[in-house]
C-alpha cells in the first residue's frame, strides 16, 4: 500500500509539472502580444480570386444578413463568388437564400445512418465545384451567422501576395457579435485575450496561427492537391491546421480585419458546443501526435513550431489532470485515514498542491484579468470598467466549470466524429455588435466598418 501511495504521489507530481509547463508557455507567448501592431505587408490591388463557402444548417433566420454582407464587400464583384451550402436543411434556408440572389448548393444525408455536419457539406461542395483550383486562388470560409469586415478580401489579397510560397492559409481576427449575459461575455473575453495574446503573439514569434473555424482563407491549389476537403473530424479547422503544419506549411494571422461570430447565450448550448470542440480536439491530438514527431525528425518543421503545436494539441489536459489529481488524492486520503499507509510529512501531493494552486492564483489574475484589460485597450480602444468586474468574475467561474467538464466529457467521446451537433442561434438582429471598426482604426489604416 505504501508503494501505491508513492506511485500516486509521483504521478501527481509529474502531472503538476506538465501543468506548470503549459502555464509558463502561455505566459511566455503572451509577452509578444504587447508588441505594437503594425501591418507587415504592403497594400496591393485586387488580384486574388475568391471562392467563398458558407455552410448553413437550418439558418433561415440569419442567412439573409451574411448574404447581404457578402454582396457588398469592398472588392471587385467579378473576382469572388460565394455559395450557401444548405446542409440537410428542414427549413427554408435554401429557398430564402435563392430568393435574395445567392448561389446555393444543397446536400443531403447519404442514407439514414450517413454522417452529417460541416465537413461533409464542405467535401461535397468542393466536389460539385469541379475545377475550382483553376478558377479561384483562395477559398474562404464563413459561418451562416457571421458578419465580415467589408475590407476582408482586400486585406487577405494583399497579405497573401506578400507571403511566401509555403503559406497556405490566413486566419483573420475572430470577433464577437454579442457579449451580453454570463455565457456570451465569457466567449467575448476569451476570444479577445486569444486574438491578441495568443494568435497575434504567435505571429510575432514566427509561429503558425490557429485556424478558428471561420474567417479563414486557404489556397485553392493546396486544397485541391490534398484531394479537396479531407478534414472530417468535429474540429475540421483544427485538423486542417495540424496537418498543414506537419507538412511544413505556414498559416498566417491577420489582425487588420475581423469576422464577427455569434456566441451562444445559454449554458446548455455552450456545453454542447464545447463538448463537440473537445471531442474533435482530442481526436485530432491522438491522430496527429506521431505525425508531428515525424515532421520534427524529418526537419519539415522547426523545434519551436513542434513545441508550440504539441502543447496546443494537449492544451485540453489541465481540467482532465485536475480531475484525475482529485481522484488520486481521494484514494490517498482514504488509505491514510484507515491507517493502511504511513502518513508522511512533506508529501509530494502537498508539494503538487503548492506548485499548482498558489502560483495559479497569480497566473489567473495575469492570464485573465490583466490580459483582458490590455487586449480590450490595445485592440478595441476600450478601457476596462470596474463595474464589470463582478460580472467578469462570475462569468469566468461558471463558464470555466462548464468548459472544464465539457473537455472531460469530450475525452471519453473522442471516437465519435460522425454526428455534428448544431449550435442554436438566438440572435436574429445584430444590435449587440461589440466593436465598430471605424472607431478602432486597426493597424492605423482606414478600415471599413460594420454598422450595428
Amino acid at each position: 500500500m505504501q508503494i501505491l501511495v508513492w506511485v500516486i504521489e509521483g504521478l501527481m507530481t509529474v502531472l503538476s509539472a506538465w501543468l506548470v509547463v503549459l502555464m509558463f508557455w502561455q505566459i511566455a507567448v503572451s509577452f509578444f502580444g504587447f508588441s505594437k501592431h503594425t501591418k507587415n505587408y504592403k497594400d496591393h490591388d485586387p488580384q486574388m480570386r475568391f471562392l467563398v463557402l458558407v455552410p448553413a444548417h437550418n439558418e433561415e433566420a440569419v442567412i439573409g444578413d451574411i448574404i447581404d454582407n457578402l454582396s457588398h464587400m469592398d472588392y471587385p464583384r467579378e473576382m469572388y463568388d460565394f455559395y450557401i451550402l444548405a446542409d440537410n436543411c428542414t427549413d427554408r434556408t435554401a429557398e430564402v437564400a435563392r430568393s435574395i440572389g445567392a448561389k446555393v448548393l444543397e446536400s443531403h444525408k447519404d442514407g439514414p445512418d450517413g454522417p452529417t455536419g460541416k465537413p461533409i457539406a464542405l467535401q461535397k461542395a468542393l466536389k460539385a465545384l469541379d475545377g475550382y483550383q483553376d478558377k479561384y486562388d483562395l477559398v474562404m470560409f464563413f459561418d451562416a451567422d457571421n458578419l465580415a469586415d467589408p475590407g476582408m478580401f482586400r486585406e487577405v489579397n494583399s497579405q497573401y501576395l506578400d507571403a511566401g510560397d509555403d503559406v497556405v492559409a490566413i486566419q483573420c481576427y475572430l470577433g464577437a457579435k454579442n457579449r451580453k449575459g454570463l455565457v456570451a461575455f465569457f466567449y467575448y473575453m476569451s476570444y479577445t485575450i486569444t486574438n491578441r495574446f495568443f494568435q497575434f503573439a504567435k505571429s510575432r514569434m514566427g509561429l503558425n496561427s490557429v485556424i478558428g473555424g471561420t474567417g479563414f482563407a486557404v489556397s485553392a491549389k493546396y486544397l485541391h492537391d490534398r484531394g479537396g476537403w479531407t478534414a472530417m473530424s468535429l474540429t475540421e479547422d483544427f485538423e486542417l491546421q495540424v496537418e498543414a503544419t506537419c507538412e511544413g506549411k505556414r498559416i498566417l494571422w491577420n489582425n487588420n480585419v475581423r469576422i464577427y461570430d455569434e456566441k451562444p447565450t445559454r449554458f446548455k448550448a455552450s456545453f454542447r458546443q464545447r463538448t463537440r470542440w473537445a471531442q474533435g480536439h482530442w481526436f485530432v491530438a491522438f491522430k496527429n501526435t506521431g505525425r508531428l514527431f515525424q515532421a520534427l525528425v524529418k526537419r519539415r518543421i522547426s523545434f519551436g513550431e513542434f513545441f508550440s503545436t504539441f502543447l496546443y494539441l494537449y492544451s485540453l489536459t489541465p481540467f482532465v489532470i485536475l480531475a484525475l489529481e482529485m481522484a488520486l488524492g481521494l484514494v490517498e486520503s482514504i488509505l491514510k485515514h484507515f491507517g493502511l499507509v504511513e502518513i508522511v510529512g512533506a508529501s509530494a501531493s502537498a508539494a503538487s498542491w503548492v506548485m499548482v494552486n498558489i502560483p495559479g492564483v497569480l497566473i489567473f489574475c495575469y492570464s485573465f484579468l490583466f490580459l483582458f484589460c490590455m487586449a480590450e485597450w490595445l485592440d478595441n480602444h476600450i478601457r476596462f470598467c470596474l463595474k464589470e468586474l463582478p460580472m467578469l468574475l462570475v462569468s469566468m467561474l461558471t463558464n470555466t466549470l462548464v468548459a472544464g467538464w465539457a473537455q472531460v466529457v469530450g475525452l471519453f467521446k473522442f471516437r465519435q466524429q460522425s454526428n455534428w451537433v448544431k449550435t442554436e442561434h438566438s440572435l436574429h438582429e445584430q444590435k449587440d455588435l461589440t466593436v465598430n471598426l471605424s472607431d478602432v482604426g486597426l493597424g492605423g489604416d482606414d478600415t471599413s466598418s460594420l454598422n450595428a
